[in-house]
């Protein structure tokens, strides 16, 4: 006698070699024997063999129609026996074969939306509204299954569907797993054996290598979109006086959110005072209005080469930037100090209108004040050139604040590496499509006109931050415990020490128009400027405020994304640069590991042969493939220019604290898309083996 019985969601049938009240001894066909339950016995015939009995049973399951057999089934509790009586004999009061039985329990078992399971062998038919629910369900899933394979048919032929084509970036980076867009990706892939990212290339899903990297920002960063709903600025109701000096600002020829001004009165009298004048949004743009809510979604203005997404609307910009030829309302610090030692007497903060006599470009003067400029003001004062006897004092005075800086720091601020400036032929100055012809021009750091407005800037966020502590007032700061290796600039509201700066606090301040927290820094300021000792009372931000340090978590993560994509957005025009111009090789330094650092471009590489070499080491290096999709270019080193890396130690220390910004944006591009998981659809049917 055989068995029939079920088993972890097996059917497996046996000898039976014998039989207890509450349980049987069974032989399998492989020889192994079981202990199988009394209750799990669902089946005993005599023939055929249980292999064979099996494989008729499941022979038998295509002759069973699911409609008819729910139409006639009892609505009652009924068992797989009485099913397969019903269903196949043409007399009801003679059983089924054991086959027919056999068939009838594997068809219930696999059918749960017509027939639910009541126990071992017992079934009850689903009620009629769930049925229809159900076999709608399988219909739609046919139909996505179908929809699936053709979409994947099509990525395999090269040619993308639109709806995965609208949602690249999605199934990319933060796919749905279960749609069918990213299951069609999923199957192509493992059809064609090719990679998602190169089958979605292939199939033309990625417009260009510049889109690719500009809408897989916007949607990891503005997934809302970048347009601004339509606000006015609104209008600063203080009575501001009207500050008696000359104000000017000193940017690049881009610069539309023109925050910082300075000016200088008394020189010649013995005592001269700097006035750091910043523009005064905080004045009209109030924390929890509209305008405010648009600068803590973005954080920060983001930039890249020939383009921009400012923080604010350019009609609030405009409101309060320090256009030359205005009055401007303004936040202003007053350092007095004697103009012969530069001894810092006495600052003062107000509120006022000043008047922006002018907006300097560094690009048109740049030629004009620069060092030898500033070498030859020594001997003559330079009287005869516009702003040229305010700007040999400024020269002054910044080279005496970052000496007195690095004296705190421990060792001077060495600038070895020059900025690059990139321009794009984009006449129309749009959002650029990334084959525009580049550019790439050199701009020394520390050049005179940086130093004036960087010196200026660090003294006023420095000043300020300090002056919010000693009122009890919060605010953001940025800080660093030492120059060791590995000790980061971090954010907090504390006034602590920055020692990367030389400063003992230091609190970004001076730009409310592109920085939020600047924002954030200026309603404190304000609020001390107005109420003075009484102003931790009144400040929008209160000492441990949840706020402020929820505030200083989003700007970090924005400002580390946008700094990242900037970053690598550099890095493709670079790229460009090479393909454009024709360059096949150059030269670089070697300064660590395989990496090496071009000389006249912002470019930092591997190259093969470079390992071991000593840091500081010249090289000729051929370029090879250029992949604009993961920004990676290969390298080899073709030839040693030096035989005696020239790199002094001191100059290798100050280029090993900076090494952290010359990681390579470049390499496998890290996508959600799982090849690993299970197959689409794959669901685990109950099995019946012998």
């Amino acid at each position: 006698m055989f068995v029939l019985f079920e088993e972890t969601g097996k059917f497996l049938a046996g000898r039976i070699l014998s039989e207890a009240d509450s349980s049987l001894q069974v032989e399998l066909d492989s020889g192994k024997r079981v202990k199988v339950k009394a209750a799990n016995a669902l089946l005993k015939f005599e023939k055929p063999a249980p292999a064979e009995f099996i494989a008729a049973g499941q022979r038998l399951i295509e002759e069973i129609d699911l409609d008819l057999a729910w139409e006639f089934a009892s609505d009652e509790e009924f068992g797989f026996a009485e099913l397969a009586r019903d269903y196949f004999s043409a007399d009801a009061t003679k059983a089924a074969s054991a086959e027919q039985q056999a068939a009838a329990l594997f068809r219930l078992y696999d059918a749960p939306h017509y027939f639910r399971r009541a126990g071992k062998g017992r079934f009850k038919k689903a009620p009629p509204e769930i049925l229809q629910q159900a076999l709608a369900a399988i219909e739609k899933k046919k139909q996505i299954t179908a929809q699936i394979a053709s979409w994947a048919d099509e990525l395999g032929q090269g040619q993308c569907p639109a709806p995965i084509r609208e949602q690249l970036y999605k199934i990319l980076f933060k796919p749905d797993k279960n749609s069918a867009e990213y299951k069609a990706v999923v199957d192509a892939s493992r059809a064609t054996h090719t990679a998602p990212l190169d089958l979605l290339q292939k199939a033309g899903a990625i417009a260009s290598p510049y889109q690719f990297h500009w809408k897989r920002f916007l949607f990891e960063n503005f997934p809302k979109g970048t347009r601004f709903p339509e606000l006015q600025a609104p209008p600063i109701k203080d009575e501001l006086p009207l500050a008696d000096v000359r104000a000017f600002s000193i940017d690049d020829s881009s610069t539309t959110e023109i925050d910082d001004a300075l000016s200088v009165q008394g020189l010649g009298s013995g005592t001269v005072t700097l006035g750091v004048h910043i523009a005064a949004p905080g004045l009209a743009v109030l924390p929890g209005g509209p305008i405010d809510a648009i600068g803590r979604a973005r954080m920060s203005t983001v930039y890249m080469p020939g383009y921009k997404l400012t923080m604010l609307p350019d009609d609030v910009v405009q409101a309060y930037t320090l256009q030359e030829g205005r009055n401007c309302p303004a936040l202003s610090l007053y350092i007095t100090m004697d103009e012969a030692t530069l001894d810092i007497t006495a600052s003062v903060t107000r509120l006022e209108q000043v008047p922006i006599v002018s907006n300097l470009r560094h690009d048109a003067l740049d030629n004009v004040f620069n060092e030898a400029f500033f070498e030859a003001a020594q001997v003559t004062a330079p009287v005869d050139v516009p702003w040229g006897v305010e700007m040999t004092f400024l020269h002054r005075l910044a080279r005496h604040l970052k000496g007195q800086r690095e004296i705190v720091r421990g060792k001077p601020e060495n600038f070895n590496r020059p900025d690059y400036n990139f321009k794009l032929d984009n006449p129309m100055g749009g959002e650029p499509q990334g084959d525009e012809r580049v550019s790439i021009s050199t701009r020394q750091r520390g050049a005179p006109l940086d130093l004036i407005v960087a010196e200026a800037m660090i003294l006023a966020n420095s000043t300020w931050g300090q002056w919010l502590a000693e009122h009890g007032v919060p605010g953001i700061y940025r800080s660093q415990a030492s120059m060791a290796p590995g000790v980061k600039v971090r954010m907090g509201t504390k006034a602590l020490p920055h020692a990367g700066l030389g400063v003992k606090s230091y609190a970004w301040s001076t730009s409310p128009l592109r920085r939020y927290t600047d924002l954030v820094n200026q309603w404190q300021i304000i609020a001390v400027t107005k109420h003075g000792r009484s102003a931790a009372l009144v400040a929008p931000f209160k000492p441990k405020d949840a706020d402020l340090f929820s505030v200083i978590s989003c700007f970090d993560a924005a400002y580390s994304a946008y700094n990242g994509f900037q970053s690598g957005i550099e890095r493709y025009w670079t790229l460009k640069y090479l393909e454009q111009n024709g360059i096949t090789e150059l030269t670089a330094t070697s300064f660590k590991d395989n990496l090496v650092r071009a000389d006249d471009l912002p470019l930092v590489l591997a190259a093969l042969g470079a390992q071991g070499l000593p840091r500081g080491a010249r090289v000729r290096i051929r370029l090879g493939a250029i992949d604009e999709i993961t920004l990676d270019i290969a390298g080899t080193v073709i030839e040693r220019l030096d035989t005696v890396a020239e790199t002094s130690a001191e100059a290798q220390d100050s280029d090993a604290s900076e090494d952290g910004e010359d990681e390579i944006a470049a390499g496998p591009i890290s996508i959600a898309v799982d090849m690993n998981e299970a197959q689409a659809d794959a669901e685990p049917a109950p099995a019946a083996a012998a």
